[in-house]
């Protein structure tokens, strides 16, 4: 990386208070701007006005790329050409904002009364000032740089902020330059070793404590059939950290991407497990459907952890049903082969959940050991105006039933929607306009409820 960086030399309060006594003159010599030392000055000042009239500033530190090799290419000289045509540009774009050269090509920019998406606006504005084209000795340079952003934030130093750009315009250099990231979206060690970024880092933590301090539960949602029977009830996790409900469409992927998935599907399969056999105690024959990851699937383990769900639950297996993406069944790896003949074996259902979103052939499909079709959402939702999706939707109904697959469509939330799928043929709706998920004690209610109707 070109030039010292902020944090990565400690430039923090010793060198601070360094340059409070060395740094008389705040103006850099070659371009005029502010120096380091002005641009800590000016940072202060900001904060300080920030804090009186309750606004946010913004920090975006810009690190020129591959600017070494204009240095060895070009010698000093050439360097230093470069450097003052860049910040010849610079000048003309930064409005109300404070610019300061920190090193040799490294600037950075206080912006006033900023958030996010105007600091990104800024910032892709910087990116193309810079990529104009730059004329030195006989030959045209086509420069790029890395962009980081930082917002303050409340009780944050102005060091914490400058030092926070800094390190974003880090992550955006190690992506290869020639891109911008805000702080908090550069990727970080978590617990496990994974790079994450901030957002992440913190569910990566309460995911943990979930786990720790009982924090996960199942809520259920029925699946039911043509003629109002129960098809089936999926269980779907939800996540509670003292007391803040994290959403799944946040949490799974941070789980997917730490490996924690695994440890949270062995958790679903032993809570459906017991789940199907509460119900069973309570005379209702109804399929508990669990959705099972693909790193669970690849996992050597999964066999064993759904014995051991099996064993402790002590429900009838055929009780129990695993939903897997469509892409997983053509997974020819030994252990995911391996996995779905030991599923099979133990006497559970498999159901192929999202079809018709995923990259399978059609021609495999009548390999595929499931014996249910669940329609991805996307295919209802834009019922009835859409005429072609309802076609595939017949389609594809004909086509599970000439498998001797059960057909289910998930995302119904309408009347429409509702009589357009049945007219269609599938087997069962899953959907807000039936039930929303619920925890169990809920669902039992909503059974004995249902059954009077």
């Amino acid at each position: 990386m070109g030039g010292e960086g902020f944090t990565r030399k400690g430039f923090r309060l010793f060198d601070f208070l360094f340059s409070l006594f060395i740094g008389m003159n705040s103006k850099d010599n070659l371009t005029g701007l502010l120096d380091r030392f002005g641009c800590l000055q000016a940072a202060e000042k900001l904060l300080t006005t920030s804090l009186h009239n309750k606004t946010s500033f913004a920090v975006v530190w810009l690190d020129l790329d591959r600017f070494k090799k204009i240095n060895d290419s070009f010698g000093h000289t050439g360097g230093d050409a470069v450097i003052r045509n860049l910040a010849e540009r610079l000048q003309r774009v930064v409005g109300r904002s404070v610019i300061a050269r920190m090193s040799s090509d490294e600037f950075v920019f206080l912006l006033p009364e900023c958030d996010r998406p105007h600091a990104e606006s800024f910032s892709r504005l910087l990116a193309e000032t810079v990529q104009e084209l730059i004329p030195i000795g006989n030959m045209t340079l086509c420069p790029t740089a890395s962009i980081g952003i930082a917002i303050h934030e409340t009780g944050e130093t102005s060091l914490d902020v400058l030092e926070r750009a800094d390190r974003a315009m880090g992550a955006a250099k190690s992506k290869g330059g020639n891109c911008i990231v805000c702080s908090g979206d550069e990727p970080t060690p978590g617990r496990l070793g994974i790079s994450l970024a901030r957002e992440e880092l913190l569910i990566e933590s309460n995911l943990h404590v979930a786990l720790e301090t009982g924090g996960l539960c199942l809520n259920y949602q029925p699946l039911v059939r043509a003629d109002g029977s129960i098809e089936a009830v999926e269980a779907l996790m939800r996540c509670s950290v003292k007391g803040e409900n994290l959403p799944p469409a946040k949490f799974i992927p941070v789980a997917e991407k730490t490996g924690l998935v695994v440890r949270l599907g062995e958790w679903s399969l032993l809570q459906g497990a017991l789940q199907a056999q509460m119900l069973q105690n309570q005379g209702y024959q109804i399929k508990v459907a669990i959705n099972v990851s693909r790193a669970q699937l690849t996992s050597p383990k999964f066999t064993q952890a759904l014995n051991a769900a099996l064993i402790c639950s002590n429900v009838n297996p055929a009780l129990l049903e695993l939903e897997l993406t469509e892409s997983l069944f053509m997974d020819i790896s030994n252990t995911v082969q391996m996995n779905l003949r030991n599923a099979i074996a133990t006497g559970v259902t498999l159901s192929i959940d999202d079809f018709g979103t995923g990259y399978s052939c059609l021609a495999n499909l009548k390999d595929i050991p499931a014996r249910k079709l669940k329609l991805d959402r996307a295919f209802v939702t834009v019922l009835p105006e859409d005429a072609r999706a309802l076609a595939v939707v017949r389609a594809m109904v004909q086509l599970g039933h000439e498998l001797d697959m059960t057909v289910v469509a998930e995302g119904c939330e309408r009347q429409e929607e509702n009589d357009l799928l049945l007219e269609a043929g599938v087997d069962a709706i899953q959907g807000y306009f039936y039930a929303k998920p619920m925890p169990e004690q809920e669902l039992v209610q909503w059974l004995q409820s249902w059954s009077t109707k």
